[in-house]
């Protein structure tokens, strides 16, 4: 499918947005901070700031943005409703978070604040998630590992900016923080066999279906096309019938590797040997590891193949 770069710049905005929440939520939720005002304002204002841009860069896709308050109505049954729907009350426990650290608050209301906080933030991206898992023309989008794909990509994005942000305060890491280092690589290696499982598996059955299920003409032998459907180009050939080359996709998946995996795990390899580089080592791995994301996503867009592609025989060069 065409890749649109509106919901690509919100799916990793938005999502490096909240993997940020999800993680200080968390961490208020099990043992409140004591609480650093300008890494409050830093925190919170880098998760807000992104996650803002991301959703307005999703309304930039709509066909009538002025429109867009109508998607809240149909929570009950669209997933692309219910995650704005959450991605508004999102923004209550996270204000509320942020009122009650501010003013220096360590008791059960800030665990119940960080735990929404990070409840609400994780929920918000598995809807979007699930706005392509759950469409049965894509049969790359229903593979099991898109969901847990999208979180990982949240959650990575998160602590590898909020590591940038400790540093940038002059937190820098040391050896005693490896638990949490060691947490963020795991998470990492996780998601990189996730990734390479996806890509294995999606090359294996591109699709779900094929001519003879599509038109129910199966019983009658193969279904083949006795001409082209028209002869200009249309909208569904331009959305719908993207094709990416394998070549091109192969160089794409090395630039993810590469970027989004090995890049920031040597930038947090160099940060924790010489911490007087830790500011820059992990700046390298927040740009790196986001412009990864961003690679990642355009590929999750453009090797989608859509059902209707089997009425114009699309194929890959």
């Amino acid at each position: 499918m065409h890749p649109a770069l509106s919901v690509i710049l919100f799916t990793t905005l938005s999502g490096t947005g909240y993997g940020m929440l999800a993680w200080f939520g968390l961490r208020c939720a099990w043992s409140p901070l004591v609480p650093d005002r300008t890494l409050l304002v830093m925190v919170f204002g880098t998760a807000l700031a992104l996650i803002t841009v991301g959703l307005f860069a999703s309304v930039a896709h709509l066909g009538k943005p002025l429109r867009a308050w109508r998607a809240f109505s149909q929570w009950r049954s669209s997933w692309l409703s219910r995650e704005g729907v959450l991605a508004v009350l999102g923004y209550a426990p996270t204000l509320l978070l942020f009122a009650l650290l501010w003013r220096g608050g360590d008791g059960a209301w800030t665990r119940v604040a960080g735990g929404a906080t990070a409840l609400f933030a994780l929920a918000t991206v598995a809807c979007t998630a699930m706005i392509y898992a759950s469409l049965k023309p894509v049969a790359a989008w229903r593979h099991r590992g898109v969901v847990p794909g999208y979180l990982g990509f949240s959650l990575l994005g998160g602590a590898w900016m909020l590591g940038f942000l400790l540093a940038l305060r002059g937190m820098v890491p040391a050896r005693d923080a490896l638990g949490a280092s060691a947490t963020v690589l795991l998470l990492g290696l996780a998601l990189l066999a996730l990734k390479l499982r996806y890509w294995r598996d999606t090359d294996a059955a591109p699709f779900a279906s094929d001519a003879e299920r599509a038109t129910g003409l199966g019983a009658f032998g193969t279904v083949r096309s006795f001409e082209a459907p028209h002869t200009e180009t249309n909208y569904l050939l331009r959305e719908m019938g993207f094709v990416l080359a394998r070549k091109h996709a192969t160089r794409l998946r090395t630039l993810v590797l590469l970027l989004a995996f090995a890049l920031p795990a040597l930038a947090l390899a160099l940060a924790l040997l010489w911490p007087a580089a830790s500011l820059p080592a992990l700046m390298v791995a927040a740009a790196t590891f986001l412009l990864g994301a961003f690679v990642e996503r355009w590929l999750f867009f453009a090797q989608a193949r859509h059902t209707v592609a089997l009425y114009y025989r699309a194929g890959e060069s």
